[in-house]
C-alpha cells in the first residue's frame, strides 16, 4: 500500500489525536486533524498534571478500591470522590470496573501499561530529540528529565509501594527505583525541608520527566503543519455516511455554520441541517476524549468510557521555594511538576459528575494541601485554576483498536495517563492501522479487553 496516496482523517487534537496524527505523518500518510474547539489542546491535555510518569501505571482497578469503597461513598473530601449516578454509562462502567478489582487482572494491567509507558518514552524522546532549543514551541515544552520523588507519610503505603517496585522489578522491563528515608528525600529534593518531620520515606524514579502538555500540544500542531498536514478548528461531527462496514465520509459543521444555524433557528423550523458539509477520507481514527464515546456511537461501536474529574491549580514559583524534582504525595494523591518559572499541582478523582465545572471546594483542599506541602513555593492566592474530564476505561487500559467500521479506529480511554501513554499509543495505532508487527502485543488494547 502507498500511504502517501492514503488519507487518514484524526478527529480530536488533544493530546492523544496530535500523537497519532503526527506518527502517522511519519509513517507517509497524508493526515487531517479535525477538532471542535478553536485550538489545540484546549480540555484534557490543557492543564494537567504534566508528569510523564511512565513507571507509575498500576490501574484503579486492583483489589483495594472494593474494600475502600465504603470510605470513598461517604469521604466528602478525599482524593477520590464517588457521586453515585444512575446514567447507564456509569452503571456499566462501575460494574465492570469492579469486575477488574483482582490482585490477577490488576498485575496484567500493569504489565501492558508499563510496556506501553516505555515504549511512550522511547518514542517521545526522539521527537523530541531534534526539537530546536531556541524556538517557541521548544520553549513552550518546558521538558526536562527531572525524576521522580513519591513521598509517604505512612509506613504502610510506603510498604506497599516497596512492594509494588520489587514486582516491576521482576517483570522484563527497565524500571530502576530506589527506597529513601526522610532525610534522603530532603537531599534529593530540598524543598521537602518543610514536611520532613511528617514523612517515613519515599520511592525515587531517576528517568521520569516532565512536559507543558498543553505546550506539547502546539509543539506538535507544527510539527504536522510543517510536514503538509492539516488541521480543522471549530469543526463539529454531525453523523457519519456508512456504506456497509465502511465510512465514506463524515458530515461536518464549522463553528460559524453552528452559530448561524442558532440564530436561523429563532425563526425557522428549517434551520436544521443547514451547512452541513461531507468530508472524505481512506480511514478515520476516533481520538476525542471523552467526546469519542458519542462521536463511536456513530460508528455502531460501544465505547466503555467514564470521564474521571481531576483538579489544578498553576502558580507563579519564580520567587519561591518549589521542588525542582517531580512529587507526588502519595497521602493526598496530588502531584508538583515544575514547568520552568510555573509549578503545576494536579490530582484528584470525581467518579460521577462528567463536567468541566470548576468546584471551588475541590480547589480550596488542592490549595491547602501544596500549601502544607510547600509553603513558600508562591502566592497562592494567584492561582490558575482548571478542571478536565480524563476518558478511562474500567480495567484502566487504552483502547487501540479497530471499531465495527472497517475502516474507522479508536485510540481512547487513556484515563490520567493520557499525556505519559500518548506516543506509545500512536505508534500501536500506526502499526495496526499500517498492518505490520507492532512494538506490543495489541490484544490488551482492544474493546473486548477494556
Amino acid at each position: 500500500m502507498n500511504l502517501q496516496t492514503k488519507h487518514v482523517c484524526v478527529i480530536g487534537a488533544g493530546i492523544v489525536g496530535l500523537s497519532t496524527a503526527w506518527r502517522l505523518i511519519q509513517d507517509g500518510w497524508q493526515v487531517s486533524v479535525i477538532e471542535e474547539n478553536a485550538a489545540p489542546g484546549l480540555i484534557t491535555s490543557y492543564a494537567n498534571g504534566a508528569q510523564l510518569s511512565y513507571s507509575y501505571v498500576a490501574p484503579l482497578a486492583e483489589p483495594s478500591a472494593l474494600t475502600n469503597l465504603p470510605k470513598w461513598l461517604l469521604q466528602k473530601d478525599g482524593p477520590l470522590r464517588i457521586h453515585p449516578s444512575l446514567s447507564p454509562h456509569f452503571l456499566r462502567w462501575s460494574l465492570s470496573f469492579a469486575s477488574h478489582c483482582t490482585k490477577a487482572l490488576a498485575h496484567q494491567t500493569t504489565r501492558d501499561l508499563l510496556g506501553l509507558g516505555y515504549l511512550s518514552r522511547r518514542v517521545l524522546r526522539e521527537w523530541l530529540a531534534d526539537a530546536p532549543t531556541n524556538s517557541a514551541a521548544a520553549l513552550a515544552l518546558e521538558y526536562r528529565t527531572n525524576g521522580k520523588l513519591v513521598v509517604f507519610r505512612d509506613l504502610a503505603a510506603l510498604a506497599s509501594a516497596r512492594t509494588q517496585a520489587d514486582y516491576q522489578r521482576s517483570l522484563d522491563v527497565s524500571c530502576e527505583q530506589y527506597a529513601l528515608s526522610p532525610s534522603e528525600c530532603v537531599q534529593k529534593e530540598p524543598a521537602l525541608a518543610a514536611m520532613q518531620s511528617k514523612l517515613v520515606g519515599g520511592m525515587y524514579t531517576p528517568s521520569e520527566d516532565v512536559v507543558d502538555s498543553h505546550g506539547l500540544c502546539k509543539y506538535l500542531e507544527r510539527l504536522i503543519v510543517s510536514h503538509g498536514g492539516k488541521l480543522y478548528y471549530d469543526t463539529c461531527i454531525t453523523g457519519a455516511v456508512l456504506e456497509g462496514r465502511r465510512c465514506v465520509a463524515i458530515k461536518l459543521k464549522t463553528q460559524s455554520a453552528l452559530s448561524q444555524e442558532a440564530e436561523k433557528a429563532e425563526t425557522s423550523s428549517e434551520a436544521k441541517g443547514a451547512n452541513t458539509s461531507e468530508f472524505k477520507a481512506d480511514f478515520f481514527v476516533i481520538a476525542a476524549g471523552l467526546s469519542s464515546r458519542e462521536l463511536l456511537q456513530k460508528f455502531a461501536t460501544h465505547a466503555p468510557l467514564l470521564g474521571l474529574k481531576g483538579f489544578s491549580i498553576t502558580l507563579n514559583c519564580e520567587h519561591g521555594i518549589a521542588p525542582s524534582v517531580s512529587i507526588t504525595d502519595s497521602h493526598h494523591k496530588i502531584v508538583f511538576a515544575k514547568l520552568g518559572q510555573r509549578l503545576r499541582v494536579a490530582g484528584m478523582v470525581d467518579l460521577g459528575r462528567e463536567n468541566r465545572d470548576i468546584d471551588d471546594t475541590r480547589i480550596a483542599a488542592l490549595i491547602q494541601q501544596a500549601r502544607d506541602n510547600f509553603p513558600e513555593a508562591g502566592d497562592y492566592s494567584k492561582v490558575q485554576t482548571w478542571a478536565g474530564l480524563r476518558p478511562a476505561t474500567p480495567s484502566g487500559r487504552p483502547i487501540i483498536d479497530q471499531t465495527a467500521c472497517e475502516n474507522v479506529y479508536a485510540n481512547i480511554g487513556h484515563g490520567t495517563l493520557g499525556l505519559t501513554l500518548a506516543a506509545g499509543s500512536a505508534d500501536l495505532l500506526a502499526a495496526k492501522l499500517a498492518g505490520r508487527k507492532s512494538s506490543l502485543p495489541l490484544e490488551p488494547f482492544t474493546f473486548k479487553a477494556a
